[in-house]
């Protein structure tokens, strides 16, 4: 696909002011399907997520994924000057992406009102943990909070185990595609409503912990519908069985999903325990999973006689959901990812004598039958600076070289 395409968002403008994962996460999905993003970043040091998981160079992988399809200038907001020249910016563009805590632009004299007045369509966007009003929104708080509040943590591990952390920042990373998509509505309205839309219904506001929440299922219902407060159960999903992690020959584990009512009759059948498949107290799921320690142990003494690869063989040509646990490198080397382009590489700066060749994961959702080209990786510090403030506002090369002096 070439990369001249026609991207959805292209003409959008955003001002992204986020730090970490969360608002650089929405700004990321904006910027991939067009929007030009300028993510404004603090003098010397920029976003912290530059030095997260640096293993080589000056930039992580980490921010060079989550901020790709960016553009990067050095303001600096605790200085009046960086404030006028962020005011200046805002009147070019179409959405404020920011993840402060709540008060801190208002304190900036960056507020709500400041910003109708300078810009009466912009789109506010605000990720915060618990929100911009209520009794905690003034509490500061990083995802591994949120994703305890929101309940997934107490769902996470094993029963006998205190509860554990998923292996990303789930909580940032879901915010973020809600801010992206409240962003993208509030646009969509302000082009489908003749006249002005009210700055509250243009102000996108995503509580990291109700995030996580959005996400939890039917768990606050069954507890108020039955008194069921859900519990940890490791590989498992409760309520839902047989599907788990089994063991395999040469020392790997597999992923089968033999839940539904039909599946589960073929699965029973290709392991050998047609007797399974005929037990009345299995014909659904609710009495599966009564029987889930017995299914488990039944499907793993199957799975330990054979390879990973013979077992996914026999269970995918029975039209049994499986597959097998990816590394990194297992992904790198999957046929579908590469067919639908989702790993893109990229020479990168990573500490060596010369730039190497690094893939990167490709963008979601597929438009066109492949990914989107990703058009440039996260961009070095202050990388656009002069770019931006000249070309947007004008400024002379010595207005930006007085600025950055100051």
């Amino acid at each position: 696909m070439a990369d001249k395409c026609i991207r959805p968002l292209d003409g959008v403008r955003v001002l992204e002011l986020g730090n970490y994962v969360a608002a650089p996460t929405a700004g990321r999905i904006l910027g991939d399907f067009g929007a030009e993003v300028i993510k404004v970043e603090r003098p010397g040091t920029g976003d912290e997520l530059r030095n997260w998981r640096l293993y080589g160079g000056d930039t992580s992988m980490l921010y060079r994924t989550v901020n790709r399809n960016k553009k990067s200038i050095v303001l600096d907001l605790r200085t009046e000057a960086g404030r006028a020249v962020v005011l200046d910016l805002l009147r070019h563009c179409d959405v404020l992406l920011e993840n402060f805590r709540p008060g801190m632009l208002e304190k900036w004299g960056l507020g709500p009102e400041v910003l109708e007045e300078v810009n009466p369509k912009l789109v506010i966007t605000r990720i915060s943990a618990y929100g911009q009003t209520g009794p905690m929104a003034a509490r500061p708080g990083f995802a591994a909070v949120a994703e305890a509040v929101g309940g997934l943590r107490e769902l996470v591990g094993d029963p006998d185990r205190p509860p554990v952390r998923v292996g990303v920042s789930i909580g940032d990373s879901i915010a973020g595609i809600y801010a992206a998509f409240g962003t993208v509505m509030a646009l969509f309205q302000r082009e489908r409503v003749s006249g002005q839309v009210p700055q509250m219904e243009r102000i996108i506001d995503v509580a990291l912990n109700e995030s996580i929440l959005s996400v939890m299922e039917s768990l606050v219902p069954d507890h108020l519908a039955y008194g069921i407060n859900r519990e940890r159960v490791g590989g498992r999903m409760e309520g839902i069985a047989p599907s788990n992690a089994y063991p395999t020959s040469d020392g790997y584990s597999i992923i089968i999903g033999g839940n539904g009512d039909a599946i589960f009759q073929r699965y029973m059948q290709v392991i050998g325990r047609p007797d399974l498949a005929a037990d009345p107290e299995l014909a659904d799921n609710a009495g599966r999973w009564r029987n889930r320690e017995r299914l488990d142990a039944s499907i793993a003494e199957w799975s330990i006689l054979r390879t990973r690869d013979e077992a996914l063989k026999i269970l995918d040509d029975a039209a049994i959901p499986c597959g097998p646990i990816y590394t990194a490198a297992d992904i790198v080397a999957d046929e579908q990812y590469r067919a639908r382009n989702m790993i893109q590489s990229f020479p990168v700066d990573v500490g060596e004598p010369e730039p190497k060749q690094v893939g990167f994961p490709g963008i979601v959702p597929v438009i066109g039958g492949q990914s989107l080209p990703i058009r440039n990786v996260g961009p070095d510090l202050g990388e656009h600076t002069r770019e931006v403030l000249g070309g947007l506002l004008g400024m002379s090369e010595d207005q930006i070289d007085a600025l950055e002096a100051s």
